[in-house]
């Protein structure tokens, strides 16, 4: 893909950009948010920019996809493009802003690197980001077509219908669209944005996976209280869990997301921790929606029975599935349920089909550890699957 003076010049300079990019990156959203503010309002979370977190991100992608065009330079990394393709359409990216990206961008990676950046290396950087965003673009607007919308209009107002609390610090809400049409097409595990006005008046995105079945004529989104909810990082969920009240409205996005039940026939594996469960109760409810006969496992890590958000829907659908069993980690009072341990998740002893295909939510470092003893058991690294709350810091790491 990369031209073959381009691939030396970026062999030869990744690591100087690489070592560098979480200065420009930092630079670049430092820069861009001064001359046009008005990005934070309803685009960009500015928890995630107050935390770093879209930082690291950013700079882990960028790395990443450079790598990946020298490693294999006739293979499009799909991969790493479609998890990134699915948040941009989440939050209704356009290919204008890709336009206004690069502006910025370039400019922070001339302010950082100065006289190194020639104008060989410009251009080999240059065709680098425009491989990666011409593939985006490309891929955010199959997106866009399958789920019916344009980019420029891709909300959609619901009504919440009820309201439930499933733990001290969870609520569920159960929608419906306001204009009386049906809901949009979703595939098991996928999430969908939230959109809500700040009292400072700025919007604020989030995403939330859908804890019902696809096929249902309501949605169910599971909203956890994010602690500290004076910050940035809080602010959607404590109003969410303050303010939202059946009778009131939200503005919602299509489904997205690229971590989706498959429909193989394959044994699957269900792994989560926290409010990482909740994409896994969305593709248990629609494997006991359509009487499912796959082998079913469910393994789930909390602070304790009262804690463990929807526990109440995993055990009625293993319940309602032929060949399904779970296993459940608590941290403390593991002894008031059957079919729970004591402590932190450990894989020894139990039996994980080394057929299977299996999806992991939860913290990074739960995730990290649980994807090594899976490893350990034989199931193979593509049949891996993991969903990220917010930027994907998985890849950063990486990079």
């Amino acid at each position: 893909m990369l031209t073959t003076e381009s691939a030396s010049v970026i062999r030869a300079t990744l690591p100087a950009v690489g070592g560098a990019l979480d200065e420009i990156t930092t630079r670049f959203y430092a820069t861009m948010f001064a001359d046009r503010p008005e990005l934070l309002d309803g685009l960009f979370n500015r928890g995630n920019q107050a935390s770093g977190t879209q930082r690291q991100a950013l700079a882990g992608s960028v790395a990443a996809f450079a790598g990946m065009l020298l490693e294999h330079p006739d293979v499009r990394p799909d991969a790493l493009l479609a998890r990134i393709a699915h948040k941009h359409a989440a939050v209704g990216v356009t290919p204008e802003q890709y336009t206004l990206v690069h502006k910025y961008l370039f400019a922070a990676i001339v302010d950082v690197l100065g006289e190194a950046v020639t104008p060989e290396v410009a251009a080999a950087w240059d065709e680098v980001y425009w491989l990666m965003a011409g593939a985006l673009i490309a891929l955010e607007a199959r997106l866009y077509l399958e789920v019916r919308i344009q980019p420029e209009a891709p909300w959609r107002r619901w009504t919440v219908i009820e309201r439930h609390e499933e733990t001290p610090d969870t609520v569920s809400f159960l929608l419906q669209p306001s204009d009386g049409g049906r809901a949009p097409a979703a595939r098991a595990g996928q999430y969908v944005s939230v959109r809500v006005r700040m009292p400072d008046g700025v919007h604020q995105l989030r995403q939330y996976s859908l804890t019902s079945a696809p096929g249902d004529a309501t949605w169910r989104i599971t909203v956890k209280r994010v602690l500290g909810d004076d910050a940035p990082d809080g602010e959607v969920s404590a109003l969410l869990h303050d303010h939202v009240r059946a009778g009131d409205h939200l503005t919602l996005s299509a489904p997205f997301g690229d971590v989706a039940l498959d429909d193989s026939g394959r044994p699957v594996v269900l792994v989560s921790a926290g409010i990482g469960c909740t994409p896994m109760v969305g593709m248990l409810n629609h494997l006991a929606a359509t009487d499912s006969d796959r082998q079913v496992v469910v393994l789930h890590a909390d602070g304790s029975p009262t804690t463990h958000a929807l526990r109440s829907d995993m055990a009625r659908a293993v319940a309602q599935l032929p060949d399904s069993r779970a296993t459940y980690w608590y941290e403390r009072s593991a002894a008031d349920v059957p079919e729970a341990r004591g402590g932190f998740m450990d894989l020894d002893g139990v039996d994980v089909p080394a057929d299977a295909v299996v999806y992991l939510c939860g913290p990074l470092p739960f995730m990290r550890t649980v994807r090594g003893q899976l490893l350990g058991h034989g199931v193979a690294a593509r049949d891996i699957h993991y969903e990220v709350f917010g930027p994907d810091l998985w890849l950063a790491d990486a990079a």
